[in-house]
């Protein structure tokens, strides 16, 4: 599947629903849907984004959904049973994460901090310490997990998996990501991450 630059645009400005368990173990916040996974309806779906290769290498989940082309319902429903919710900072899509304001991440921050109290997640991630930095006005935050909670919830600070982040390889990416995993009792099926 794939899309036309004209294609893409039209979905500038879009919101992508939350992918999220009756009862979250951990929810996985990124920064906002980019216009290829506004135009699929499924988080983190940009082909060269590296979330999802990470939550394998990570033991995570089981297997690698083609994710590009949309999460199918079987792919949804693999993350919800292993009690994983999926949500933004900011709901609405954008080319780049560098086009949304310190205004709107902090009101994005401040509406995540009800959801997820109303969620009753254990532990929430959010992806990229630069927009947890500017959102939740903490501006020497560093990853790995906080010494507050957000929303009754257990905080961890993980790397954003996106291509742009190219520093930051996908074994990078499953070892921060297994941190708060298995913070929130998630078995994983790799040890070795």
């Amino acid at each position: 599947m794939g899309f036309t630059r004209s294609e893409l645009e039209s979905f500038r400005d879009a919101a992508v629903d939350d992918l999220m368990p009756e009862h979250p173990k951990l929810v996985f916040v990124g920064i906002n849907p980019g216009l290829w996974t506004a135009a699929t309806g499924s988080h983190f779906a940009h082909p060269g984004n590296r979330f999802y290769p990470a939550l394998v290498a990570a033991g995570i989940i089981p297997r690698l959904p083609d994710f590009a082309a949309g999460l199918d319902d079987a792919d949804r429903r693999m993350l919800l049973e292993e009690g994983i919710g999926i949500s933004n900072l900011v709901h609405r899509a954008t080319a780049r994460a560098d086009e949304l304001g310190r205004a709107e991440l902090r009101a994005g921050a401040l509406r995540l901090e009800r959801d997820v109290e109303r969620w009753g997640a254990a532990v929430v991630a959010i992806v990229g310490v630069t927009a947890y930095r500017l959102g939740f006005d903490r501006p020497k935050a560093r990853a790995g997990k906080q010494d507050e909670v957000l929303g009754g919830a257990e905080l961890w600070v993980v790397p954003n998996p996106s291509g742009l982040n190219a520093h930051a390889t996908v074994d990078d990416l499953a070892r921060a990501y297994a941190e708060p995993a298995r913070a929130a009792g998630i078995p994983l099926t790799r040890e070795s991450a």
